[in-house]
């Protein structure tokens, strides 16, 4: 097989979310692990609610991904070449005018399905006479551009779904070019995967329908149509659709809630493939195990709680260089007399790297410590008995055998209180490196406030 060139092709009306993505992924997958090419193609037909600030933040998200491209264009310095493509197919007969209203079609439509057949347009356009034709145009009605299908069936091996074929006397023939003189989606993106040789289409499974009749346009405008894979299309991990969902689902918010792009690379690139879910060192990494053979049939389920685990792990290998960055600007750091220690013992505890900051305030903010009465003798002898500085990784070891010994206590009656007074937490990182991370003028005020 030749290197595949494969594009992307979102609109700029909106942000990228995890559905899009995952298209956007597997086509990058797909060419990158093949040696192929990646193009951005910005399908910015619609003038009116596309924007400039939009496709800025789609670039944005794709680079942060690192989903880089090889080439981009946009839609809309294009329109000279979809007119060219009307005029041929005006030409060769197989697009022609229809003058039927919204509200006419529904109701053929209503009255086909009373019937029992399916709603497929009845082609009454065809049969328009010029008479006909100036009529409804002296209305004041604007004729929409449907393309003349074979009425034959159309197949296709699907990379994803194996041999397909869709009987195109079933469907209604398609509108290429509204009553306004825009363009519907088909007609732009074949002529552009003709012109950039397009060789493989991928997308979802939503499409399938529409691919008879994108691969007969193909033929029509001497084009060979690309080869197709049609993935199962993302749900959530109740099975249900994501698209209440999309806002929250967005890349620009999963980075603000502190998401590593690998972790979601590495999600979105995994469920619903024969592969375990697990972190990938890299995007390469992803697309060197990328296969279409091993995506299945049913939808893909994502899961926020799985991806924050992802990213758990992911944050567990990093080291402090990895960070250092990023800690320098968490407030109350200032006063960790080791970031590193600091890094390797807050690390286990969350799944951010932006979550270190609850640990800072935790360690050098105000904390409130809710200590029950019983322990506050307990906490009180801690306060007398507690070492003097500074502080190493053997010292709580050393403290708490030596109050074990004097008060008997042991197990969850030794340790917890001593972490509610010392934290305010019921829980956390290893107590011997919080302790060197507080040091001794900090953890005596602390145990004199909890025991007070």
């Amino acid at each position: 097989m030749s290197a595949p060139i494969v594009r992307f092709a979102p609109s700029p009306t909106g942000r990228l979310h995890v559905g899009n993505v995952r298209t956007a992924l597997i086509n990058w997958l797909f060419a990158k692990g093949q040696g192929g090419k990646f193009i951005l193609r910005i399908d910015d037909t619609d003038l009116e609610r596309s924007t400039k600030e939009y496709e800025q933040g789609l670039k944005d998200d794709l680079t942060w991904l690192g989903l880089g491209w090889d080439d981009t264009f946009n839609q809309s310095d294009r329109f000279d070449k979809y007119d060219e493509a009307v005029a041929k197919l005006k030409a060769d007969g197989l697009l022609y005018a229809c003058y039927e209203t919204p509200e006419e079609l529904e109701r053929k439509r209503k009255i086909a399905l009373s019937r029992g057949r399916p709603p497929v347009y009845d082609r009454a356009g065809l049969n328009l006479t010029d008479d006909e034709k100036a009529a409804f145009e002296a209305e004041g009605r604007k004729p929409h551009w449907r393309f003349k299908l074979s009425g034959e069936r159309v197949e296709w091996n699907d990379l994803v779904r194996g041999p397909q074929g869709i009987d195109t006397s079933s469907v209604s023939d398609p509108i290429l070019v509204r009553g306004d003189g825009s363009y519907l989606y088909t007609l732009p993106s074949v002529v552009d995967d003709i012109e950039y040789d397009i060789t493989h289409v991928v997308r979802g499974e939503d499409h399938v329908t529409n691919s008879g009749a994108q691969i007969e346009i193909f033929m029509a405008l001497g084009g060979k149509a690309p080869e197709m894979a049609h993935t199962p299309l993302l749900v959530g991990a109740d099975g249900q659709g994501l698209s209440k969902r999309l806002g929250s689902l967005s890349i620009q918010e999963l980075g603000k809630k502190g998401l590593e792009p690998i972790s979601i690379a590495s999600l979105l690139g995994k469920i619903g493939t024969s592969d375990n879910v697990e972190i990938r060192a890299s995007l390469d990494e992803l697309a060197s195990e990328f296969s279409f053979d091993k995506i299945g049939r049913a939808p893909a389920r994502f899961d926020e709680e799985e991806l924050m685990k992802l990213n758990a792990q992911l944050v567990l290998s990093l080291s402090y260089a990895d960070v250092s960055d990023t800690l320098g600007g968490i407030a109350g750091l200032e006063n960790c007399p080791d970031r590193e220690l600091f890094w390797e013992t807050v690390k286990e505890n969350i799944s951010t790297v932006s979550e270190a900051s609850s640990w800072a305030d935790v360690l050098y903010g105000a904390i409130s410590s809710d200590i029950e009465a019983e322990d506050k003798g307990y906490i009180q002898t801690a306060a007398e008995t507690l070492p003097a500085g500074p502080y190493d990784l053997e010292t709580w070891g050393k403290w708490t055998k030596e109050l074990k010994d004097a008060t008997g206590r042991k197990g969850k009656g030794l340790f917890m209180p001593l972490r509610l007074a010392l934290t305010g937490e019921g829980r956390g990182p290893d107590m011997g490196r919080v302790l060197v991370l507080l040091g001794q003028e900090r953890a005596a005020e602390r145990l004199k406030a909890a025991a007070a």
